[in-house]
């Protein structure tokens, strides 16, 4: 399997960032790492392994990068409006400079799939819900998809737009991205056992909100057995892979 790492400039954050690409081409699917996590995380918790065939075979090409939850989301007693400005300059390199560069390399024109577990869950639906135009596909496992949740005495308009659960049901009927979610596929997984409360409270939400919206997703509830963990999100990431490519 090819493996290439990177390490480029980020106007949007001053700063180098990393990314590591996984085969030659195919689907092109972003994952983002879980809380805190790096780009090499993906491949350390087995979730490249058990896709390697697809990668592979050239079904597709994946792409896992840094977060900077470090300054933002973990970032307790940080100052909130800061922390919020640190998540949105981190979505627009996201967005603006990453996702073009990848778009290069993988060179399909096929729009993006976005994969993450815990809060990199979080990140991938809000990277879908906000940019649909750029990405067709979700698949969210055991996030939470409201930010009050995580900082419960402060939101501004920049945490409305890092907010699925907010932005979807402020969103007109008529605005275009409407659309693009009810021919996308959303995938929406979380499970009932140790350390998913707050996963669950915030899938139900997410849940409750897209049916209001009348917009078709598959939210998936797994049994009380399945633990806020890797070993199940490896098993989550090869089954919905296989029902979302075949």
């Amino acid at each position: 399997m090819e493996r290439r790492v990177y390490r480029e400039y980020s106007h949007c954050l001053n700063r180098d960032m990393e990314f590591i690409v996984y085969g030659t081409g195919g689907k092109p699917v972003l994952a983002v790492p879980s809380q805190d996590g790096r780009y090499f995380d993906f491949e350390n918790f087995g979730m490249v392994e058990v896709c390697r065939d697809y990668i592979e075979s050239g079904r597709i090409q994946l792409f896992s990068f840094d977060t900077i939850d470090k300054e933002t989301w973990s970032n307790e007693w940080g100052d909130p409006h800061w922390r919020m400005q640190m998540q949105e300059a981190w979505f627009h390199y996201v967005v603006d400079e990453l996702y073009p560069r990848l778009m290069e390399i993988n060179g399909s024109g096929q729009k993006m799939m976005v994969t993450g577990c815990s809060m990199g869950a979080y990140h991938a639906a809000n990277f879908f819900f906000r940019r649909p135009d750029l990405f067709d596909t979700v698949v969210s496992m055991s996030g939470i998809y409201n930010p009050q949740l995580l900082i419960p005495d402060y939101f501004d308009e920049l945490t409305y737009y890092n907010s699925p659960v907010h932005s979807l049901r402020g969103m007109p009927d008529d605005h275009p991205y409407m659309e693009m979610y009810r021919h996308s596929k959303i995938i929406i997984c979380v499970g009932q056992g140790a350390w998913e409360d707050l996963m669950l409270v915030g899938t139900r939400e997410l849940d409750t909100v897209l049916t209001q919206r009348g917009i078709p997703a598959w939210i998936d509830y797994w049994g009380f057995d399945v633990n806020h963990d890797w070993p199940w999100w490896r098993k989550q990431w090869r089954y919905f892979l296989e029902k979302t490519l075949g």
